[in-house]
């Protein structure tokens, strides 16, 4: 028996394609957004993040196939620009992709999950929103938002019994990076700076964020949880 539809966005590939697959062997039914409609699990829906309106439109249509107890807002971009050359487009594009598109897809969610009698939004966040990284100013801050929005909406929203956490990952080995690691020099990077001596898996980014959805846990909710290896925290 369904125990009810999550969305995730970003569904196709990456962290996002395996937080789908997890759900989906857990039971629920997974409503994947993307651009181009595609998901790894459940039912796929075309949502570009960026657009306000996309978004309003995909989770209506998602909520008329049944009920929302859940969403993942993996969603998101990375892009590296010289900070003094940083044109303002620039920043407010990644800013709405990563971190305005969090709030939009959390407000239209907001009444289906209230109605049904609560729910969880888990944001994918990054370690980056504690860490001061060259080329990376509009990346770090639209991470750094996602905490703030976790922690606003939880305060908020938990007289309607809905719980919002961050997720934050460290480096986590996906299509994205395959060619580095695929280098002695990338793997001796990663050994020097990670704790534990290796990139993380999506599969283990997915199993915590599928743990959120399957515990029974009330009281935990607007807190940042990071999953970087220690490398966060060490010197």
């Amino acid at each position: 028996m369904s125990k009810g539809i999550i969305i995730v966005t970003g569904a196709t590939r990456g962290i996002g394609a395996a937080i789908a697959a997890e759900l989906d062997a857990l039971g629920f039914r997974v409503a994947g957004l993307s651009r181009s409609g595609e998901t790894v699990a459940g039912e796929g829906f075309v949502c570009d993040v960026s657009d306000e309106e996309s978004i309003a439109n995909a989770v209506a249509e998602v909520a008329s196939r049944g009920r929302i107890v859940g969403l993942v807002n993996n969603a998101g971009l990375y892009r590296e620009h010289k900070s003094a050359n940083l044109s303002g487009a620039e920043f407010e594009h990644l800013m709405r992709t990563n971190a305005t598109s969090v709030v939009v897809a959390s407000r239209e969610a907001y009444s289906h999950l209230r109605n049904g009698g609560g729910g969880l939004i888990v944001n994918i966040g990054s370690f980056f929103d504690k860490l001061g990284v060259g080329r990376s100013v509009a990346y770090c801050a639209s991470k750094a938002a996602i905490g703030a929005i976790t922690r606003c909406l939880a305060v908020e929203w938990a007289k309607d019994n809905i719980r919002v956490l961050d997720v934050a990952p460290g480096y986590i080995a996906t299509n994205l990076n395959a060619d580095f690691l695929s280098k002695e020099a990338g793997m001796r990077w990663i050994e020097e700076r990670i704790p534990v001596k290796r990139p993380g898996q999506p599969s283990e980014v997915a199993k915590l964020v599928g743990t959120l959805f399957t515990s029974d846990i009330g009281f935990l909710t607007g807190e940042t949880i990071y999953m970087d290896g220690g490398q966060g925290m060490h010197l």
